[in-house]
């Protein structure tokens, strides 16, 4: 009886820290990526695609990055299983959500690009970080990441990294040459920090 108790303890308590990590990793996820689309930046993966897809066209960034995504939960249940697969889909929606809500409330009148798109690098790694160690990402190509990590060893940050400047340099005819150079090396920042401070044996089991 005392494990059983013990049991649903530990349960529940790992779910309350999966609920505030993931609800801090989007709120600080989605502020990062306002600060790069006031300040002009880009960003990769998935996100940046949608970044992208909402910069030449009237839709927004939390209705293209759904969109986007759903492909992806298919190949989430099959290989990372349906908890992965329900907090990044948790995850996801969340920074459609807090990404149509921060502009509510705030806005820069002055940013500078370069510190701006730097700092919303760092703090978007940091929040990456805490959704990967809380068995969350945000879809796309963050899913197979995760996956090529879990089973070959493949660091997450370095395969986010190709991809994210590939998708950077795609946006070479609507972005300044200048930005394309500050967003490139915001996404090696980016990618730096997860492949720094995230292992292997970060994932909870």
């Amino acid at each position: 009886m005392n494990n059983i108790i013990q049991s649903i303890k530990i349960f529940y308590l790992r779910f309350i820290e999966d609920i505030f990590a993931i609800l801090l990793g989007t709120l600080i996820i989605s502020f990062g990526i306002l600060m790069l689309k006031q300040a002009g930046a880009l960003i990769g993966s998935s996100a940046g695609i949608a970044f992208l897809i909402s910069h030449v066209t009237s839709l927004t960034f939390g209705s293209v990055f759904s969109l986007i995504n759903l492909p992806f939960y298919w190949f989430s249940v099959q290989r990372m299983g349906w908890e992965f697969t329900l907090k990044t889909f948790s995850a996801v929606a969340l920074v459609s959500l807090f990404t149509y809500l921060h502009p509510l409330f705030i806005h820069f009148s002055a940013l500078n690009p370069v510190y701006a798109t730097f700092f919303g690098n760092i703090i978007m790694g940091i929040g990456f970080i805490l959704l990967f160690r809380h068995k969350a990402s945000l879809g796309g190509i963050n899913i197979l990441a995760l996956w090529l990590q879990k089973h070959i060893g493949l660091r997450a940050g370095k395969l986010q990294m190709i991809v994210d400047i590939c998708v950077v340099l795609a946006s070479i005819l609507i972005v300044s040459s200048p930005m394309i150079i500050i967003s490139i090396l915001g996404a090696v920042i980016l990618n730096l920090i997860i492949t720094m401070n995230y292992n292997q044996s970060d994932y909870r089991i």
